[in-house]
């Protein structure tokens, strides 16, 4: 399996949220992981970082924010080039899917626990 460099936004340390079971699910299937999330804290061994970190080389972006959280974030993602971007239920942005698709960058609106645990990740 290839390791996709995973950026969980909008990440949690609540085990009821599923930010925090993605991560814990990605570090499982052996995939690196970077966090960031509006409180500071730590997920199976990933530092949730507070403040934007530089990304290189990412593959995934997973959000788990609403449309309204995510405006603050669109040069962010886009400036990293991931190859693709995961909405995940309630994450559903049309207006932030035409700005990825035009910079070429794969919109996917999944589950990234369903993608995960199917093995299509």
């Amino acid at each position: 399996m290839k390791n996709k460099k995973t950026l969980v936004l909008g990440a949690s340390t609540k085990p009821e949220r599923y930010a925090f079971k993605a991560i814990e699910s990605l570090v499982a299937k052996g995939h690196s992981v970077l966090a960031i999330g509006q409180h500071a804290g730590e997920v199976s061994g990933i530092k949730i970082q507070t403040k934007l970190i530089p990304i290189k080389n990412i593959d995934t972006v997973t959000l788990y924010l609403n449309p309204l959280r995510q405006r603050e974030y669109y040069n962010y993602i886009i400036e990293a080039k991931p190859k693709r971007v995961v909405f995940n239920p309630g994450t559903e942005n049309p207006q932030f899917y035409q700005l990825l698709q035009s910079n070429g960058i794969v919109v996917e609106v999944a589950c990234t626990l369903v993608l995960l645990a199917t093995n299509q990740y």
